[in-house]
């Protein structure tokens, strides 16, 4: 059976706003604060909400939500743009209870925005805009992705608790920027720590440099593109982020025992 997605969007305030449901909501509601900060209804208190806070809530938990700003803070907003904006999904369904009772569940946990589940929120809530033309199937699909996705982002969150929420910040870089040249000073400026702190944080919590696990999602990319594609083992190389054949030739060999090109036709 589908889900249900009975409202899906991007919530932006600049001004204050309140809501509140004391009875209980009667679908699971997912909120992802992406900038500014408010306060909601989380554990029986109201708590304050900065950007990176994921709220999940099931049927029949209270929920409200605040958006406001003292005298001083309005006259700030006005003049620095202060405000509150979120990604939010009201949905219900068999899957996703079946899902919710997988295991036990946080109503907030702090995550790192990742493109790959924040592209999926983006999509669901254009389907949903599509109105007559909207896909049910296809809007079903992306959000059981997305729920997927925000599963892993809070599992990884959760290895790394007591070390650094920072790391994970780091390794999403490298993960969008891999086929791009970049320095480890500019992963170090994404996260503002300074070179030796960046450097030292990564290893302790991923247990490689960041130079090898940069090497290691570029030959992934190039693995895929040496099997799947007509590219030259130069475009490769340069798609991939290697910057040189030799340098990429190096790389490769000394991982899989093998050339690129003995690879290509094995």
């Amino acid at each position: 059976m589908l889900a249900e997605i009975m409202s899906c969007g991007y919530s932006y305030h600049s001004q204050p706003f309140q809501m509140t449901n004391p009875e209980g909501l009667r679908a699971y509601l997912f909120r992802f604060q992406t900038e500014g900060s408010c306060e909601a209804l989380v554990d029986g208190r109201m708590q304050r909400i900065e950007a990176g806070d994921l709220l999940l809530f099931k049927p029949g938990d209270s929920y409200s939500l605040n958006v406001s700003f003292g005298l001083q803070d309005v006259s700030t907003a006005q003049g620095t743009g202060i405000s509150s904006g979120d990604y939010f999904v009201i949905c219900r369904g068999e899957w996703l209870d079946d899902w919710w009772n997988r295991r036990e569940r946080k109503r907030k946990v702090k995550v790192v925005p990742d493109e790959r589940w924040l592209s999926l929120w983006q999509a669901l809530i254009l389907e949903k805009r599509r109105f007559e033309e909207e896909d049910p199937e296809l809007a079903d699909y992306l959000l059981r992705a997305l729920c997927l996705g925000l599963d892993r982002a809070v599992a990884t969150q959760s290895v790394l608790q007591g070390k650094s929420f920072v790391a994970t910040r780091m390794k999403n870089f490298i993960d969008e920027q891999a086929a791009l040249s970049f320095t480890v000073a500019d992963v170090a400026a994404h996260v503002g720590l300074s070179v030796s702190r960046t450097v030292h944080l990564f290893k302790e919590c991923y247990g490689l440099t960041i130079i090898q696990y940069t090497q290691n999602v570029r030959l992934s990319m190039a693995i895929e593109r040496i099997k799947y594609s007509s590219m030259t083992l130069d475009q490769v190389a340069e798609t991939c982020g290697f910057g040189s054949y030799s340098y990429f030739f190096r790389v490769f060999r000394q991982k899989y025992g093998v050339s690129p090109a003995a690879y290509r036709v094995k």
